[in-house]
């Protein structure tokens, strides 16, 4: 029995074996390794336009799985970075409070409470009791 070597892919193109979208490159948990796509999905329209850029949701990159390496995790030094970076753009500097989103500080320089002189909701900010340590996300 002759075995194929296409396959349907997730937007209904026949897609070689090996070569697989970002998104599923992503479900597997696998980076580029290093490399650009090797072909590209267009949709009917745009295949037989060369010339013309495709720009429909049906476009696709594709990269070899062959080359293609796990994706690297971050170190304990690169995600404290990240939450020091996160906080400085959710503590309001009136009055200390961390907030779960970012704070329009370029535009307001505090926080809505402080700007506008009302009592912020408990839900909206971290409320610390003692002194934490560790405020990793993850």
């Amino acid at each position: 029995m002759l075995r194929t070597r296409w396959f349907l892919s997730t937007t209904g193109a026949l897609v070689p074996r090996g070569w697989s979208p970002r998104r599923q490159r992503r479900e597997r948990g696998l980076s580029p390794g290093g490399h650009g796509p090797v072909a590209v999905l267009r949709c009917k329209y745009c295949a037989y336009r060369p010339d013309i850029s495709c720009n429909h949701p049906t476009r696709g990159w594709l990269y070899d799985v062959k080359i293609a390496r796990p994706k690297r995790t971050q170190t304990l030094a690169q995600e404290w970075a990240l939450d020091r970076a996160m906080a400085a753009r959710a503590t309001c500097p009136q009055c200390s409070q961390r907030y779960y989103f970012c704070l329009p500080l370029r535009t307001q320089d505090r926080c809505d409470p402080c700007a506008r002189g009302y009592e912020p909701s408990p839900d909206t900010y971290v409320a610390s009791t003692a002194p934490v340590t560790h405020r990793l996300a993850a």
